[in-house]
C-alpha cells in the first residue's frame, strides 16, 4: 500500500507501561523500519518519550482508546510535542493474527495501519469541553446515587409497614419529609402523622392515617435518619456541580441557546450534548457520522442477500441516553418530532405496546441528533415544521380511500360528500 505518513508512531497504552512503535524510511529504497520502545507511564517519563518521537521526526501519532489510561499519554503528546494525534477505536484496529498478541505487536500493527492512512480518529475534546464532560457525567452519577438512596429509604419504610409511597406521589416532598421526621422523633400514631399533610395531600388524610400505621421501631428510625442525611448531602453536592456547569457553559452560551430551540432539549440536556460532542461540527464528516458515534445509527446485519434486525450500533451511551430522554419529552409536544414518535408507535405495534414506544423513542433520538448537527453546523435555530408535517404531504384522495377501507373493514358503509363552501 501507499505510505502517506513517512514518519509516524503508534502507542499501545496500559496502566503501568506503554509500548511505542516508530515507523521511518528504511535503508533500502522503499523499505520501512520499525523501532519499538517501552516506557513507564509516569508523566516525567512520558516527556522523554515525546522527546524521542520528536527526534525521530514523527508527525502523526496513533494511540488506542483504552479509557482513562490513554488520557495521560494524549495530554503529554499535546503538551510536549507538535504531533497530529489520532485516537483509534480498538475494535477498528484489532490485530488480525490470533495467538500472537503482545503490546509490541499491537503497536507495530497500529503503526503500519497509520502510515497507510487506514486509522480513523475518534473525537478528542478540547480542554474546556473535557472539563465540562467530567462535570456532566459526575452529575449523572450523583443523580443516580440519590435515586438509589431514595429507593433504600422506601424499602426501609416498606419493611416497617409504612405505605407512604402508596398514597403520596413524592416520598421526599415537604409533607412526606415531615411525616418521616415525626416517625424518627418517636410519633407512631397514624392519625397524628396524617395531619402533617399540606396542600392537596390533605384530601387523602383517611388513607394516610392507615398508611402511616405500621411497625416502625428504633432501628427503622436510625436507617431513615441515615438515608435522609445521605440524600441531603447528595442534593447539596448536585447543586454545587450544577453551578459549576453553568459557569463552564458561559463561553458556549450561543450554541446552548440554539440547541434549546429544538423540541425536547432543555438546559440540562443541552449541557450534556455540548460536553459530549462539542460545538465544532467540522470534525464530523456528516450528520450520519455523528449519529453513528452517538450509537443511534441503525446497524447492518446482512448475509446471503438477507437482511436481519440488528438494532443500533454501539456508541456514546451518555449522549444516547440523554437524547432518548429528549425523545420521550418530544412525544408530549405538538411538533414534528412528536408527530414522528406517534406515527412510528402506530407502525411498530400501537400505543399499548411498550416495545413499540421504546423503538419509536430511539428513532426520534436519531432524528434529534441529525437536527443537532444541522443547528450547530449552520449556526441557525431550529425551524419547526409543524405537527401536520407528515399528514399534509399525503395525497388527499389516497388518504380518503384508506380511511374508507378501514371503516369498511369494521362493517360500516361509507358515503363521502365534499364539504360545501361557507
Amino acid at each position: 500500500m501507499q505510505v502517506l505518513y513517512e514518519r509516524c508512531a503508534a502507542i499501545d497504552a496500559g496502566k503501568k507501561e506503554i509500548a511505542v512503535c516508530v515507523r521511518t524510511p528504511g535503508d533500502e529504497p522503499g523499505g520501512r523500519r520499525s523501532q519499538v520502545r517501552k516506557y513507564k507511564t509516569f508523566y516525567g517519563v512520558l516527556k522523554e518519550m515525546c522527546a524521542w518521537l520528536a527526534g525521530c521526526g514523527v508527525t502523526h501519532v496513533a494511540i488506542e482508546a483504552t479509557g482513562i489510561y490513554s488520557n495521560p499519554v494524549i495530554h503529554a503528546l499535546a503538551e510536549f510535542g507538535n504531533f497530529e494525534i489520532i485516537k483509534a477505536n480498538p475494535a477498528h484496529v484489532k490485530n488480525p493474527v490470533p495467538g500472537r498478541k503482545t503490546d509490541a505487536s499491537d503497536c507495530c500493527w497500529l503503526a503500519e495501519l497509520l502510515e497507510c492512512g487506514l486509522v480513523r480518529g475518534s473525537y478528542i475534546p478540547i480542554q474546556q469541553i473535557a472539563g465540562l464532560r467530567d462535570l456532566t457525567r459526575y452529575r449523572a452519577k450523583l443523580v443516580g446515587s440519590r435515586t438509589s438512596e431514595t429507593q433504600r429509604l422506601q424499602k426501609t419504610l416498606e419493611d416497617a409497614g409504612i405505605k407512604l409511597d402508596s398514597v403520596a406521589s413524592d416520598v421526599l416532598g415537604v409533607s412526606s419529609r415531615e411525616m418521616i421526621k415525626a416517625l424518627i422523633d418517636g410519633e407512631r400514631r397514624g392519625a397524628v402523622l396524617a395531619e402533617l399533610a399540606h396542600g392537596p395531600l390533605r384530601n387523602k388524610i383517611p388513607d394516610l392515617s392507615m398508611a402511616l400505621a405500621g411497625r416502625f421501631n428504633d432501628h427503622h428510625a436510625l436507617m431513615c435518619k441515615l438515608h435522609l442525611r445521605h440524600i441531603d448531602e447528595l442534593t447539596e453536592l448536585i447543586d454545587t456541580v450544577e453551578k459549576q456547569i453553568e459557569v463552564m457553559l458561559v463561553p458556549f452560551r450561543a450554541e446552548r441557546e440554539l440547541l434549546m430551540t429544538i423540541p425536547g432539549i432543555g438546559p440540562a440536556a443541552s449541557a450534556v450534548i455540548i460536553s459530549e460532542i462539542g460545538t465544532d461540527m467540522s470534525f464530523f464528516p456528516s450528520a450520519d457520522h455523528l449519529a453513528s458515534r452517538a450509537g443511534l445509527a441503525p446497524a447492518n446485519n446482512e448475509s446471503g442477500g438477507r437482511r436481519r434486525p440488528a438494532g443500533t450500533r454501539h456508541g456514546n451511551p451518555h449522549l444516547a441516553n440523554v437524547l432518548v430522554e429528549c425523545a420521550w419529552s418530544c412525544s408530549r409536544t405538538k411538533t414534528r418530532p412528536g408527530a414522528q414518535f406517534h406515527r412510528l408507535v402506530r407502525r411498530f405495534g400501537g400505543h399499548r405496546n411498550t416495545r413499540a414506544k421504546h423503538k419509536a423513542a430511539v428513532a426520534v433520538a436519531h432524528t434529534l441528533i441529525l437536527i443537532i448537527y444541522c443547528v450547530l453546523d449552520r449556526h441557525q435555530p431550529y425551524q419547526e415544521l409543524g405537527e401536520d408535517f407528515y399528514t399534509k404531504r399525503q395525497d388527499p384522495e389516497r388518504y380518503k380511500d384508506k380511511l374508507i377501507a378501514r371503516l369498511a373493514s369494521l362493517g360500516y358503509t361509507v358515503t363521502v360528500q365534499p364539504a360545501q363552501a361557507a
